[in-house]
């Protein structure tokens, strides 16, 4: 399961490098199906993982001027506030047993990957889908719905504190709507914002002495291998027509992930 785990590794780095997110959807049910982590520490490694290689990623862009700094800040700081809050005070509040239904018991563990996978279901209808304005390159006049940003920031900060995700589903979409940023222009920021989101909300939660080192610089290196791969492809070939089968194959993973935790469990 292992050597199954570490491929896995590297298809995330491949599918961030070559459609640009989406990806690191796949790094918490990687970290706790095929390397059978704890629901809670799969979600904080994925938070450096997420990081580390969006970081990496987003290099490309900055050498391309596809990074717009003033968004990744109106965006970003909310962000940053609600996953660093999240992971430092909400998390630890969860219990152990959340709520039970006869025998059946939500534990904690089981009550994040149910969020994940709803997240997942949520992920994979905006992959899917066609939208004419996110095809789109043309360059508009760039304006802030300030309210609208602050209230997605902070939700999409909190949903990467919980499950460990680096939500690019959900901030391309507002970046193009609501800060009218051509789509490679939003990637490129996209990628800044969850790097810095999800480094400081690892690095905030204090308890590094019990980190893992050695196997999350593992698992980045191998999702690091398939970040270069994706944008070698990504010369060859269009990730916007990969996105909808990749869409199918997230929408799948969240149904067996809420069918394993509730039914096989």
């Amino acid at each position: 399961m292992e050597l199954f785990g570490y491929f896995a590794a590297i298809i995330i780095g491949v599918t961030l490098g070559l459609i640009g997110g989406g990806g690191s959807i796949l790094t918490v049910p990687v970290l706790v199906y095929l390397f059978k982590l704890d629901a809670v520490i799969a979600t904080s490694y994925s938070l450096f993982i997420v990081g580390f290689t969006s970081g990496i990623g987003s290099l490309t862009y900055f050498k391309k001027g596809l990074v717009n700094i003033q968004t990744a800040f109106v965006f970003g700081i909310p962000s940053i506030i609600s996953v660093f809050a999240t992971r430092k005070y909400i998390i630890p509040m969860i219990p152990e047993e959340v709520v039970s239904f006869g025998s059946f018991v939500v534990t904690k563990s089981i009550f994040l990957m149910l969020i994940f996978a709803l997240l997942m279901i949520a992920a994979s209808y905006s992959m899917i889908k066609k939208s004419k304005s996110l095809n789109s390159d043309s360059v508009e006049k760039q304006e802030f719905n300030y309210p609208l940003i602050i209230v997605e920031g902070t939700v999409v900060g909190m949903l990467t504190g919980l499950v460990g995700a680096g939500g690019g589903f959900l901030i391309i979409p507002a970046l193009v709507v609501l800060s009218k940023l051509p789509m490679k222009e939003a990637i490129g920021t996209s990628l800044v914002i969850i790097a810095a989101k999800s480094l400081i909300g690892f690095f905030g939660e204090g308890n590094l002495m019990q980190v893992d080192w050695s196997f999350i610089a593992i698992i980045s290196s191998f999702a690091l291998i398939g970040i270069f791969i994706g944008i070698a492809l990504s010369k060859r070939i269009d990730g916007n027509k990969l996105k909808p089968a990749f869409g199918w194959f997230v929408l799948v993973m969240g149904i067996y992930i809420i069918i394993k935790e509730t039914l096989i469990n």
